[in-house]
């Protein structure tokens, strides 16, 4: 009978169909991978023994390079997406929409670089050019990210104003309120996870000096940012 209760329970039907997407593993190989990049630098800041440290390092490198692997061809999507947004025929705030096709393009080009970089990363043909082609990639993904942060604070300050003009003493005004606070809190979610993700480009470009220490926590926060939304996709 437990044993029953536990194979048709819901919850592991959610967690089944959290699992069987791509996305939702990467999500989670991602925190896994971000967490030990801190708890690496977190162990040397305590003067712990190298060995203990390595071992972070090597599921850190481990993971990142699987993660790689994951992403092989995922730049089509945001080509397809890019296109899309852009031939949409229904009418958009035209800022919005084209800082969403700049976030698309911005991903897709930093996917494309990071699948030509997979066969140095797997020992299978080292580049002579793979340390160029990385920081191109992350260049790709700081604009893209740039256009998601922009995006998400210029909806929150849409939603500001139009806020001001809804009358919460009607029904309708009401439900209206409700619908706004909502998309609040998704453009607020994402800027967050943006703002995080931007911290690992920076530092990788060398646009601002920050330790691994702090990249490691602002790219487990968006991680796990990440994994909370896809699992409430699964529901």
């Amino acid at each position: 009978m437990v044993a029953e209760a536990l194979v048709y329970h819901p919850v592991l039907a959610h967690w089944l169909r959290f699992v069987a997407t791509t996305v939702a593993r990467d999500k989670v190989l991602r925190t896994i991978q971000y967490f030990c990049r801190f708890y690496a630098w977190y162990l040397y800041r305590l003067n712990k023994p190298l060995l203990a440290i390595d071992r972070y390092n090597a599921v850190k490198k481990q993971l990142g390079t699987t993660r790689k692997i994951l992403r092989i061809g995922k730049f089509v999507e945001h080509l397809k997406a890019a296109f899309v947004t852009l031939d949409h025929k229904n009418p958009v705030d035209p800022v919005l929409r084209y800082l969403a096709v700049g976030r698309q393009l911005g991903y897709a080009g930093y996917l494309t670089l990071d699948t030509v970089t997979v066969m140095d990363a797997i020992g299978y043909r080292k580049l002579a050019n793979v340390e160029r082609l990385q920081v191109s990639a992350h260049r790709a993904w700081a604009a893209g990210l740039v256009c998601s942060a922009v995006a998400n604070g210029y909806t929150l300050f849409r939603l500001q104003e139009k806020e001001k003009t809804v009358d919460r003493k009607e029904g309708e005004g009401l439900v209206e309120a409700k619908n706004i606070e909502k998309q609040r809190a998704t453009a607020r979610i994402q800027l967050v996870s943006d703002l995080c993700d931007l911290t690992v480009p920076a530092a990788t470009l060398g646009f601002t000096q920050l330790d691994d220490g702090l990249v490691g926590l602002a790219g487990t926060v968006s991680s796990l940012i990440g994994v909370w939304s896809e699992w409430h996709k699964a529901a």
